[in-house]
């Protein structure tokens, strides 16, 4: 059965990042299946084509008030939504992160009252794991939590983490991240040649450099590795490197590292990298594992978190810490291509089958649905 067009408020961190990637991919991906998507953020996300059918953007300003010691951005953002909720009669706001975004929709829908879009929560790790933990922000999370409507974890693991935290007394819905491709508008030799990269074996990592990635073990296992002059690394980075440039000269790697910053398209690196190196002490799913292995590149990673969800059987996985293993589990993949070819195959056709978008999408629409009051337009 053809379910009906929605109107969406969705709001996210509009940074590199998993969680305002993962935002800005269902908005998309919902107004190309005919719904009215309104995304709310402080800048326009990264990775948000508009003008497109279907797509809007509604900026929040920051506020700077000289009543007030800190800038205050919770109260802004839950004023516009409910404006525009008001005068486009939206019938959801999909939040992604606990702090601000469920906040601000929990206080918009008192503003609205009886005329509130129901609210969906979804959970994508720093949220509960690490504030969860911080008691200025612990009960905070548990009222946005226990007053939305719906609740969902891109993991397993991460369901069961919030629910060890917070004890709640409500259902979590694991719907994890997907990834769609696009065609990379420059080919791969012409991407390889921009960076410098000859024959050499290109290990590609992107995150956001939160210290919980671990760039520092990153680094340290490219310079473990045996085969370290035939390597180059591409760090895609979404925050500063600047505290690792001492790192580089240290362990000598000033010449095997690319840094490329807040680099919205990934694609085409994708395409012209030869594996993924992830070394992140915790991850809660691990979107730059998931479009690595979309295209057919392997992964070397550490078993924690929601990564066995993402990764399957197609590649293995090592305990955290142990870089022996990592920089040894690089070496295998740059002296056999076809080893290297086998897993990004093996990858590829795990993650096609279990997070693609029309797998995933269908989910959203189903909990919308399931949540929604009808209302008459």
């Amino acid at each position: 059965m053809e379910l009906a067009p929605l109107k969406i408020g969705i709001a996210c961190f509009p940074l590199i990042g998993g969680s305002g990637i993962l935002a800005t991919a269902l908005g998309s991906e919902l107004a190309r299946r005919g719904h009215e998507i309104y995304f709310f953020s402080y800048a326009q996300p990264v990775r948000l084509d508009l003008p497109r059918e279907g797509l809007h953007f509604h900026r929040v300003e920051v506020a700077h008030n000289a009543l007030f010691p800190c800038p205050d951005y919770t109260l802004p953002l839950a004023v516009k939504m409910a404006e525009v909720a008001r005068s486009q009669q939206l019938d959801v706001f999909h939040v992604h992160y606990a702090v601000p975004h469920a906040l601000a929709a929990c206080l918009a829908a008192q503003m609205l009252g009886s005329l509130a879009p129901r609210i969906v929560t979804t959970l994508h790790g720093t949220d509960t794991t690490l504030l969860g933990q911080d008691p200025d922000y612990r009960t905070a999370i548990e009222h946005a939590l226990v007053h939305s409507d719906a609740v969902t974890a891109v993991s397993e693991s991460l369901r069961n983490q919030t629910q060890e935290i917070f004890r709640l007394q409500r259902q979590i819905e694991v719907i994890p991240n997907f990834f769609t491709p696009n065609k990379p508008r420059r080919s791969r030799e012409e991407v390889r040649r921009d960076l410098g990269v000859t024959d050499e074996f290109l290990v590609l990592h992107m995150s956001n450099l939160r210290p919980v990635k671990r760039i520092d073990l990153l680094l340290r296992t490219i310079a473990m590795s045996k085969t370290r002059e035939r390597l180059r690394s591409l760090i895609l980075a979404g925050g500063p490197f600047d505290p690792y440039e001492p790192l580089l000269d240290e362990l000598g790697l000033r010449d095997r590292v690319i840094v490329r910053q807040n680099t919205a398209v990934v694609d085409e690196y994708l395409e012209a990298a030869d594996a993924g190196l992830y070394t992140s002490e915790y991850e809660s799913f691990g979107l730059g594992i998931l479009e690595t292995l979309f295209y057919g590149r392997p992964v070397v990673a550490f078993r924690v978190g929601g990564i066995p969800e993402v990764v399957g059987g197609s590649s293995p996985l090592y305990p955290f810490g142990d870089l022996t293993a990592m920089a040894g589990a690089l070496d295998a993949l740059v002296k056999s291509p076809n080893l290297a070819r086998e897993l990004g195959e093996r990858g590829r056709d795990h993650v096609v089958e279990r997070f693609s978008a029309a797998r995933i999408i269908p989910q959203y629409e189903a909990l919308y649905h399931r949540i929604i009051v009808p209302r008459p337009r």
